[in-house]
């Protein structure tokens, strides 16, 4: 047979698609509205409310902006949350340009660390390729906002505020990005021409002077010590004076971060259940704690999650947004769009299948702030505060149906107290090393 396609193939293609005319009223609608549009099903937005029986109570919604720093928005709400809880307040954020400084000046060293690790391999190789594609990538995970909070603390909003590059990261990461890979190619050749290792770390030094300086102009110099002022609800007025963000960490959010372990549910034949598993060349603190997680039946991960639910505590969880979600609803449901219809095709892959050929991985991360369980106290749908401002979902709120969280949740982060003794046995092993382009290295 032809491998090409001619031209009376063309015209068989076209008799077929004539034939049925249910093609020209699905070409008319999503021609003219689009295909999400012309597929979503009403019928879905009424089966999945914004109502739950276990429900947290937040400050007003944050806003990441034209910025990928969902991650580090998601672990500051679950921070600000015993802020609100513990002084009493309506309403309270921290600081995420405060955190954003410092992970972009550790993301810059660990990049260069690893050029100067991986000197021996070529440049149009895999791995070298794979480095240098972000450099400086917004995203993150849990473990590398806990590497940050460790050495540097914490401050309120109001002791660095947002700038315009904090908010609209693009400018900034794209004059960073070249300059990081013009150093990577000054250090490759340095090596090539016989530099020792010793004369290749100074000049990276020298680099991250370089780093830092962009960095104060992009974003401004992080506080050192400043005053927390607030009024509670009881409005009562409170001040203390020259406080360190580590110290400010300490007393006013608290949380033992070593306490909280990062649970994927990756169903795949190369990773089995009740394993821990860490990602080759991720991360951002050099001496930091490394990324890991344990690999869970996605029922012991539901399980854990509704547990500190019930608990009172909010939970940061990794997923992949994008897929059957109605942004403007805040709905995120299998069922929204009912494109097989619309396409009369199936799409029949399964969570392993999509995560082995390219078709889905974490992408965004967000917080659960409540669930809905039936009577059988089995959840249906899930309470998520997202960061993108109050216009999304229902005043920034979204609810995600239980059966989409099968298929496009992937990591939670919970207290390990909440874990089963296998599960916690499974995370203190020796981690299965992943390579830098697995599916589950990717960031949110």
């Amino acid at each position: 047979m032809d491998s090409s396609i001619s031209q009376n193939l063309l015209d068989q293609l076209e008799k077929r698609f004539d034939e049925n005319p249910g093609n020209r009223m699905a070409m008319n609608a999503a021609v003219s509205c689009g295909i999400c549009a012309s597929s979503r099903n009403y019928e879905t937005e009424r089966e999945v409310p914004h109502e739950f029986s276990i429900s947290l109570e937040q400050g007003a919604v944050t806003n990441q902006k034209r910025s990928g720093r969902c991650w580090m928005f998601a672990a500051l709400n679950c921070m600000r949350f015993q802020v609100i809880k513990k002084q009493n307040l309506e309403d309270f954020e921290l600081s995420q340009s405060y955190p954003l400084f410092y992970d972009k000046l550790e993301k810059a060293n660990y990049f260069l660390e690893s050029i100067l690790d991986t000197l021996d391999e070529p440049t149009d190789g895999r791995l070298i390729a794979h480095l240098l594609a972000a450099p400086l990538n917004d995203g993150g995970q849990w473990d590398m906002l806990c590497s940050i909070v460790e050495k540097y603390g914490l401050v309120p909003k109001t002791a660095m505020p947002e700038s315009v590059s904090s908010s609209a990261t693009q400018e900034m990461v794209s004059y960073m990005t070249e300059k990081l890979r013009e150093y990577a190619c000054v250090l490759r050749k340095g090596y090539k021409a016989g530099k020792s290792m010793e004369q290749l770390k100074k000049e990276k030094e020298a680099m991250m002077e370089t780093v830092y300086r962009m960095l104060c102009i992009s974003l401004g110099k992080p506080p050192k010590t400043f005053t927390f002022e607030y009024r509670d609800k009881d409005g009562n007025f409170h001040r203390e004076e020259n406080l360190t963000p580590k110290a400010f960490y300490e007393k006013y959010v608290g949380l033992r971060l070593d306490d909280y372990v990062s649970v994927i549910n990756a169903p795949t034949e190369d990773k089995p259940f009740y394993r821990s598993y860490t990602v080759q060349y991720l991360g951002n603190v050099k001496e930091g704690r490394p990324v890991k997680y344990v690999n869970l039946p996605i029922e012991e991960m539901k399980q854990a999650a509704i547990a500190q639910l019930k608990d009172g505590e909010p939970v940061w969880f990794g997923c992949d947004v994008g897929k059957r979600s109605f942004r403007d609803g805040g709905l995120m449901d299998t069922g929204i769009y009912d494109v097989e219809t619309l396409f009369d095709t199936d799409f029949p892959m399964t969570k392993a299948e999509r995560l082995e050929y390219g078709q889905s991985l974490m992408t965004h991360a967000m917080v659960f702030q409540g669930v809905n369980l039936d009577e059988n106290g089995r959840p249906d749908r899930w309470r998520v505060e997202n960061s993108w401002g109050e216009e999304a979902g229902k005043k920034g709120y979204f609810v995600m149906s239980d059966r989409w969280f099968d298929e496009y949740n992937y990591q939670v982060v919970v207290n390990k107290k909440y874990l089963s003794s296998k599960a916690l046995e499974a995370y203190e092993m020796e981690p299965v090393r992943l390579n830098p382009w697995d599916p589950m290295g990717s960031l949110a």
